[in-house]
């Protein structure tokens, strides 16, 4: 602290952005709610081959490998918003708490849509389910975007899996009511 009776003036020192145990516990936060999905799927891939889907549907082996993958990134990205410094050279904590809550919400919708679909076979709610988590995947990007390019890049593989399974909900949906 600076000595105010000599003239100094006291700056405030820079808070230190998030390490590595705040990226743990974001990959644990993601990883729980794959495990958290994976209860809701009991039995999910019976289903999956039982339904009647397009041709263009993907094997059900694949959808675990892609999950395991994309839940790594979408944790991966929360934590590079929360570090900031964006290029700019600025890690304020502008944006921040935005950028999580929409953080947040797409991950609730991604939870969400497991039960839903294979719990309930509710094919209808579950797609406006995946749309409303389009929109809040979309605002995420924007917001990350905003805190730190990279971490905006880092969903968009995300985004465009979860655009395709919106087309393959409603397939599935239209196929089988």
């Amino acid at each position: 602290m600076a000595d105010l009776r000599r003239g100094e003036t006291s700056r405030p020192t820079r808070r230190s952005r998030p390490g590595w145990p705040t990226l743990l516990l974001l990959l644990a936060v993601c990883y729980a709610v794959a495990a958290l999905g994976s209860v809701a799927a009991a039995g999910a891939g019976e289903t999956y081959r039982a339904l009647d889907r397009p041709s263009w549907a993907p094997p059900g082996w694949l959808f675990g490998p892609v999950w395991t993958v994309l839940y790594g990134t979408i944790a991966v990205a929360a934590w590079l918003a929360l570090r900031g410094d964006g290029g700019s050279g600025d890690s304020s904590r502008t944006g921040r708490v935005p950028a999580m809550v929409w953080w947040s919400v797409q991950l609730a919708l991604n939870l969400a849509w497991t039960p839903l679909f294979f719990a309930a076979d509710a094919y209808g709610w579950a797609f406006a389910d995946i749309c409303l988590l389009l929109l809040a995947l979309a605002a995420t990007i924007v917001a990350f975007a905003r805190r730190r390019r990279a971490a905006a890049l880092l969903l968009l593989p995300y985004a465009a899996w979860v655009t395709y399974a919106a087309a393959l909900n409603l397939s599935i949906w239209l196929l089988n009511t």
